[in-house]
């Protein structure tokens, strides 16, 4: 109808008909309706790139700016900036690109697109052109300075940034934005404390958004005295102010004043999904599951569901042993279009492999393997590195050793932590020969170990006896890699020494060698004097260990253990009576085991399984077989 009135070439509806194309996402009709018009007009031109790059249309927002220059449509002062946006995402060859064709249009004395160019350098990674610019600029603002300072920081390079800033407060004075990236230049609660102190003087302490970043510093500085003094100083306090005392007690993993804190803040202001991530976050380190349910019915209710809290409850819910409710939402999570396994995707994966590691469930592991084969990249990440890892350990701990195997050889990428946890995977097995042959193999491929590797081929020396190859293992461990043994590497040897009946080299080597021994040193010793009924040493060890834990209840059990063995019972009975009078309580022993994706516990004299009769049954009949073999 416009058209045909003739009212096509009338500004006043161009602009119009790009606005309502704008509005209903209509980008292709707002191009249109640019190429249409006789006299371009510069505004409307750069409306239409803004709403592309704000859509996150990058690179049809380019192709808008390229056409704008082929029909020789001259650009203004606000153009510039607003494709210089576009550089962050699709990199530094088009900020340069950018920076030269403004430069070449005389804007290079115009403030606000250098700011907007520094901005786009920044951002991509391009510190040194950034400075340059900066350097070059005749007149300079407080975004300018802001700027590069915030470069600086985001490198880690805190020293030129606080020059910068010292630099700047001799030209204009810092905002509550500069003060803000500041504080990421702290590297300690003194540090915190004085820019607290300097944005009071420069009387910006009262804005929200400036108090909100002290408060998170004091936060992660784990200076809670002051964190609580300034929320509680804080009138207004919005959801960000409220989300970081929830953070706070979350690291503390303080349930009760978590979901305190939360109560509170419902009277005040509305609960966002950022602050039902921090509460399920925290609730799961806690292992509160009745809670965790809690927060997700009201989450439910407020309509506060999104894929990062969907994959936080499904973490939670792993950590606090729910695995048929995390296992639901892993299917809702992986029921959507994912062609590849991305970051979140995968560490959503490991936080389940974990879980079900921590309680046996092999068979729901199994089942997240399968998913990341059949999703995941041909070129593994970092995420993926470490989701395969835990994989590995998973078939290790729940004692599947040759899949084990079958996942490391298949790994495409082996660091130093794949390969120590299969060595480590061998000791558990009582493979010391397999963890030898690995390390070995380690070493051809040119991966240096480091402590933590030792430590795992020491534990496999010792779970199969293998003493020469353990104090080689310790003697190169120093000579050839230059890695001083800490107490957990002589633990180990002490522990080989003892298994082979050495009780008193192992007694040598605490007295040379640990400078500081402490209680599980002893006991490996104390353990070796029993199994080899060495008494003089069984008692010097148990006087140690009862200097140091002297409420240790499994300690006081190995004691009279070996006094048990020379058939001192005068003094069993003393221990045992020492025992119930400082009312020290050792605590049951317990195991589980997967059937058919159920986790069934058992505790030590605990009879409430559903299945006790058949379980006794099916046990008297094996022993009844055994006998008979």
């Amino acid at each position: 109808m416009i058209m045909s009135n003739g009212q096509e070439h009338a500004f006043a509806v161009f602009s119009k008909l790009t606005s309502l194309y704008i509005q209903f996402n209509d980008f292709a009709s707002s191009v249109s309706v640019l190429k249409a018009m006789d006299e371009p007009q510069t505004f409307l031109w750069n409306s239409v790139i803004k709403a592309h790059v704000n859509s996150g249309l990058i690179e049809s927002a380019f192709l808008v700016f390229k056409l704008m220059r082929q029909m020789g449509v001259s650009c203004d002062g606000y153009t510039f900036p607003i494709v210089s946006k576009l550089a962050v995402q699709m990199g530094f060859e088009l900020a340069e690109m950018i920076h030269c064709t403004a430069v070449k249009m005389g804007f290079e004395c115009n403030v606000y697109f250098c700011n907007a160019a520094i901005d786009a350098y920044v951002k991509s990674g391009c510190l040194g052109d950034a400075l340059k610019l900066f350097d070059e600029m005749p007149s300079r603002d407080l975004v300018s300075w802001t700027s590069v300072i915030s470069g600086y920081v985001h490198e880690g390079n805190t020293r030129e940034a606080v020059q910068l800033f010292n630099e700047m407060r001799n030209e204009v004075g810092p905002n509550e934005v500069t003060l803000i990236v500041m504080l990421q230049t702290c590297s300690s609660v003194d540090e915190g404390r004085q820019f607290h102190g300097y944005s009071i003087k420069c009387g910006s302490s009262m804005d929200r958004s400036l108090r909100n970043s002290i408060m998170q510093m004091y936060a992660d500085f784990s200076s809670a005295d002051e964190a609580e003094i300034l929320f509680r100083e804080t009138d207004k306090k919005d959801a960000v102010s409220w989300n970081i005392m929830i953070y706070r007690h979350s690291s503390k993993r303080d349930a009760t004043r978590i979901v305190d804190c939360f109560n509170n803040m419902r009277k005040e202001v509305e609960a966002s999904v950022e602050t039902y991530t921090l509460l399920i976050t925290g609730l799961g380190e806690c292992g509160d599951h009745s809670q965790c349910r809690q927060i997700h019915c009201l989450a439910l209710k407020s309509g506060s569901l999104d894929d990062i809290l969907i994959s936080t409850f499904l973490n939670s819910y792993a950590k606090c042993g729910d695995f048929e409710s995390s296992t639901k939402f892993f299917k809702q999570v992986s029921c959507k279009s994912y062609t590849t396994c991305d970051d979140a995707m995968i560490e959503t994966m490991r936080s389940l492999v974990v879980g079900y590691t921590n309680v046996g469930a092999l068979r729901l592991g199994k089942s997240i393997h399968g998913y990341f084969i059949r999703n995941s990249l041909s070129t593994p990440n970092e995420s993926a590195r470490l989701l395969e890892t835990s994989i590995l350990n998973m078939y290790v701990k729940c004692g599947d050793i040759s899949s084990g195997r079958i996942c490391f050889d298949r790994m495409p990428v082996k660091d130093l932590v794949s390969w120590s946890s299969m060595i480590e995977g061998y000791s558990t097995h009582g493979l010391g020969h397999e963890a030898l042959q690995i390390f070995h193999q380690m070493k051809t491929e040119g991966i240096k170990p480091n402590g933590v590797t030792f430590l795992s081929l020491l534990s496999a020396c010792s779970h199969s006896g293998l003493l020469q190859e353990g104090c080689e293992t310790l003697i190169s461990m120093k000579r050839v890699f230059g890695i001083e043994p800490d107490l957990d590497h002589y633990t180990s040897i002490v522990d080989l020494l003892g298994r082979y009946g050495k009780v008193k080299e192992a007694l040598s080597i605490v007295l040379k060698f640990v400078a500081s021994p402490d209680s599980r040193i002893w006991g490996a010793l104390l353990g070796a004097s029993r199994i080899h009924e060495d008494r003089k040493v069984g008692e010097f060890s148990a006087r140690k260990i009862l200097e140091m834990e002297s409420d240790n209840a499994g300690y006081y059990t190995l004691i009279s253990n070996v006094q048990a063995i020379g058939e001192r019972w005068s003094e069993v009975e003393e221990t045992r009576d020492c025992v119930k009078e400082m009312n020290v309580i050792k605590n049951p022993g317990w195991s589980f085991l997967e059937v058919k994706g159920v986790v069934h516990g058992f505790v030590s004299g605990d009879r409430s399984h559903h299945q006790m009769r058949d379980l006794c049954n099916l046990i008297w009949c094996l022993s009844r077989n055994s006998l008979d073999f």
